[in-house]
């Protein structure tokens, strides 16, 4: 083979090599308008940063989309960043990381057309939602498509914040953008991570997002799900307000889980100390302490001691010798009493009362009853028959008691 020969064939062999090339990026502009991938920087020039998608190729990116408000570029070489494939044109492939900025009309559109995001800033509250600006055009967000839920509005003018273009019409004279849409796409996947690592029992780190008297919402990232108000602590709650407020951070235990109606609940009170575990020591039997009456039963009164440990002052303990139909006859809700413990089961959590001035007034008549017969055995030692008559008598007194 002469060496003409050889080099036409070695023509027609780099001819070859870049019809398979371009090949490659055709294979590659199968890639949906707007799909989006991850990539990892190549190399950073004057106006273009290239990117490499893994198997499917390279592609560019304009650099002006990569720099912060101040014009630092945000991105180095070797980092993985998430770009949205726009086109594939002369055997290149264009993506961006979001529109927005000196984005001109045609990147606009494709934007809309592909539903990549675009980035804009909250000029101000208009009727109906809010006007922003985008790629030096005005646009318009109703309120209903800022957030997920309901807020102050004042909270997102002069916000930078990213949209997708709902609506696209009158050559760009008309554009309709939702945030929300944006929202609920990521709540989607922080869902289905949590769908892999959710248990019952696991205690979790959420926001409380909204109030009812029965109970407060928690969102834990992904899911939202409620926490009953007796799940708050382990005493009895009037106000739930009174303990949490929207917006506030919480630890809470997942209770249970139920995927397919999308239900949860939480628990405050399984994260706090279960105060039954030292009631035993801190009420003993024959102890005294003042408590606060916390509802009333036809039976008797709750008195609590402390938050989650209550004790029960029976109606029988409340009359001093006196029948009562209700408790109500003798103390109130709300009231303060100084009550004595007569008996602590810490199996069962319950704890039996008696009002404390009750129990010192028998506790003293009982010690002069034994005084008297103490002083009645010295003296029927001494007296005979006499003082066996005064001993019969006060044991008289004694058992009509």
């Amino acid at each position: 083979m002469s060496k003409d020969d050889m080099e036409e064939n070695d023509e027609a062999g780099e001819e070859s090599f870049a019809d398979l090339l371009a090949k490659s990026f055709v294979d590659v502009g199968r890639l949906e308008p707007g799909q989006k991938v991850e990539a990892t920087v190549l190399k950073i020039t004057g106006d273009w940063v290239f990117v490499d998608i893994g198997q499917k190729g390279e592609g560019v990116v304009d650099k002006k989309e990569l720099l912060d408000a101040q014009g630092q570029l945000t991105v180095a070489e070797g980092d993985r960043v998430p770009v949205y494939f726009l086109s594939s044109r002369g055997g290149e492939m264009r993506f961006t990381s979001r529109v927005g900025g000196d984005a001109g009309l045609g990147q606009l559109e494709e934007a809309w057309r592909g539903g990549i995001p675009v980035e804009g800033v909250v000029e101000k509250e208009v009727k109906g939602g809010f006007e922003v600006k985008i790629a030096g055009r005005r646009a318009f967000c109703p309120h209903s498509q800022m957030a997920l839920r309901g807020g102050n509005p004042e909270e997102f003018v002069g916000r930078h914040l990213s949209f997708r273009i709902a609506q696209y019409g009158e050559g760009g004279r008309n554009i309709v953008l939702s945030r929300r849409a944006l929202l609920e796409e990521e709540r989607a996947l922080q869902k289905e991570v949590l769908k892999g690592t959710l248990m019952e029992g696991q205690t979790v780190r959420g926001t409380v997002t909204r109030i009812q008297d029965f109970g407060a919402f928690i969102d834990i990232g992904g899911v939202e799900g409620l926490l009953p108000v007796s799940e708050v602590g382990w005493g009895r709650v009037e106000d739930i307000r009174d303990r949490l407020r929207e917006g506030q951070e919480v630890e809470v235990v997942l209770k249970a889980i139920d995927w397919e109606r999308e239900r949860f609940t939480f628990s405050l009170r399984e994260t706090l100390a279960d105060p039954w575990a030292e009631a035993a020591r801190k009420y003993p039997e024959g102890s005294c302490h003042r408590g606060k009456v916390s509802r009333l039963a036809p039976f008797g009164a709750f008195v609590t001691l402390e938050e989650g440990v209550d004790g029960l002052l029976h109606i029988s303990k409340l009359g001093a010798g006196r029948r009562l139909s209700h408790p109500r006859e003798a103390v109130k809700e709300g009231e303060i009493l100084e009550v004595k413990v007569e008996q602590v089961d810490r199996e069962n959590r319950r704890i039996s009362l008696s009002l404390a001035e009750v129990s010192r007034a028998q506790e003293e008549e009982e010690k002069t009853l034994e005084d008297f017969r103490r002083q009645a055995d010295s003296v029927s030692q001494g007296m005979g028959t006499l003082g066996d008559l005064l001993k019969a008598k006060l044991e008289q007194k004694g058992k009509k008691r």
